[in-house]
């Protein structure tokens, strides 16, 4: 699919990147954030996958907008949207953090990069957050600029990562910790880099602060990768499954809370700290929580993705849903992540999938990251 197909205009943004992933070879888009998302090249999702695992990938992730917080208040603000404790969080840091709203249901799961002690950004998934960010910054007065800034991340996927980014940042992106940047330089240019992703095969995320710097940086990293097995590339839905790694929009919604997610420990419920949502998200640690985000395996031929949620069912009793799922060429079945209600998540219970075409399959929770 091309761009010019989804008639991408203001609305639906390109990206520094589109120019080169068009020209090789991008297969379809995706839309978040208002941005397009490459979703595949001229290989199969398997051939995909074991590429990713072995060599090295560049991700056209424009589409991670960064909602920015800077002046006096913003760790104030920033502490107000979510329930993560960020009061000893450190400069050259990134935080994964939900985000919530007043009844407890998630709005989004940023990665949060503290850029010093009055900088913030918030790298975020497919939900708009900026006016949300910017009303609370109004209603309260606070002291604080939230915007949209010229931040165009690059990910750079693999492990062959480390060897990659070292031929073009220079052998320090190597001591960069997991969750850590630092500030690199690139042609007289100092860059965000990260060691993060969107998958559980290491690698960087670099955040190219000038859109017209964009290709600069690509083609650099390209022809640096030229001996690598370099190679164009995306989130790749089976080792994101398989990795157990949520995505917005898919795995959880405003009617999930953090809890069902499996994201418990990212929410402070101890002393006195004051964040949106706080009072409905005590309610429910008091009360618990009634399902949760597992792994699911089952029988059948090769599924595709479902575009709304199959059933989990015991004894004809519906105990939950498939979020995501796909066939998993390294377990030779399908894999899935699933809403499971409490007396079922434990891995191992054994449960029925009613798959997209009505047919029923057998299958086990598992935990999460799937071995």
């Amino acid at each position: 699919m091309s761009v010019s197909k989804l008639q991408v205009s203001r609305r639906q943004r390109a990206t520094p990147y589109t120019p080169r992933v068009e020209a090789l070879g991008v297969s379809g888009y995706s839309v978040v954030n208002h941005t397009i998302l490459p979703k595949g090249f001229r290989r199969t999702v398997e051939q995909d996958y074991w590429h990713l695992k072995s060599h090295v990938q560049l991700w056209d992730v424009g589409c991670q907008r960064q909602v920015e917080l800077q002046g006096p208040d913003a760790g104030l603000l920033a502490q107000l949207l979510t329930p993560r404790d960020l009061r000893n969080a450190q400069v050259g840091q990134c935080l994964y953090a939900p985000m919530i709203d007043e009844t407890g249901g998630m709005l989004n799961d940023p990665v949060i990069l503290k850029l010093a002690p009055d900088h913030f950004w918030f790298s975020i998934a497919d939900a708009d957050m900026l006016l949300w960010a910017r009303a609370f910054a109004l209603g309260r007065g606070l002291d604080v600029q939230v915007d949209e800034p010229d931040v165009w991340p690059l990910a750079v996927q693999g492990p062959k990562s480390d060897d990659l980014l070292a031929r073009v940042f220079g052998d320090k992106v190597r001591n960069i910790g997991f969750f850590k940047f630092e500030s690199c330089d690139f042609q007289g240019h100092d860059l965000v880099v990260a060691r993060s992703g969107f998958s559980k095969q290491g690698g960087f995320e670099i955040y190219v602060d000038e859109f017209s710097l964009g290709t600069y940086v690509w083609d650099a990293l390209w022809d640096a990768g030229s001996d690598l097995d370099i190679s164009p590339g995306c989130p790749n839905l089976i080792e994101r499954i398989e990795g157990g790694l949520l995505s917005y929009g898919n795995e959880m919604t405003r009617d999930n809370n953090p809890f069902e997610c499996g994201l418990e420990k990212y929410c402070h419920l101890g002393d006195e700290l004051d964040y949106i949502g706080r009072p409905a998200l005590e309610r429910i640690a008091e009360l618990g929580h009634a399902c949760e985000i597992r792994g699911l395996v089952f029988s059948g031929e090769p599924c595709q993705a479902p575009q709304f949620p199959w059933p989990v069912s015991i004894d004809n009793d519906q105990v939950g849903y498939v979020t995501s799922a796909t066939w998993s060429p390294r377990l030779e079945q399908n894999v899935s992540l699933a809403m499971i209600e409490r007396d079922f998540w434990q891995p191992g219970t054994e449960v029925v999938v009613k798959a997209g075409n009505d047919l029923d399959y057998r299958g086990v929770v598992t935990s999460l990251p799937m071995e």
